[in-house]
């Protein structure tokens, strides 16, 4: 009888330590209210899956860049034959900054297609001479329905 008693009085304490939830005490997360790519200049889109993609844009040229943002409509999760689905969203304002210095480098509206554009020359973004091995991070902000989104990203120099 009193190991019976030992084993519930354990049971019943290991049973509420897991039960308890902890607060990342160092991030605040919200889930972003769209699905952002990066698109280069190549027309390539980033998979999505990347915490930073990169994207390229030839040093010949000023950078030629852009955002792609959707926004899922998620009615149809549960029948296999609707699924997700991705809207573009257009008129949504961007803003483009550098991560260094956090210095806005240009401002874009997304089209009806949800492609927000940015071209600006290699020298707003501080590099005089880009070479193949340029790289600049990148910072794209926005604000849809209220909740603000920022989406990282690396632009490299190419050929």
């Amino acid at each position: 009888m009193k190991k019976s008693i030992k084993y519930l009085f354990l049971l019943a304490v290991v049973a509420l330590a897991a039960s308890c939830k902890v607060d990342d005490p160092f991030v605040d997360r919200t889930v972003s209210p769209v699905l952002v790519l990066v698109k280069g200049a190549n027309g390539v889109l980033s998979s999505g899956l990347t915490t930073e993609p990169s994207v390229t844009s030839p040093i010949s040229a000023s950078t030629n860049v852009g955002l792609v943002i959707f926004e899922l409509d998620k009615t149809g999760l549960l029948d296999y034959k609707v699924g997700i689905d991705s809207i573009p969203v257009s008129g949504l304002q961007i803003t483009y900054k550098l991560r260094a210095t956090g210095a806005t480098v240009g401002q874009s509206s997304t089209n009806a297609n949800g492609v927000a554009p940015l071209t600006v020359a290699w020298s707003a973004l501080g590099v005089a001479t880009p070479t193949t091995s340029t790289s600049v991070l990148m910072m794209a902000s926005g604000t849809h329905k209220g909740v603000s989104f920022t989406k990282y990203f690396r632009i490299a120099g190419s050929n």
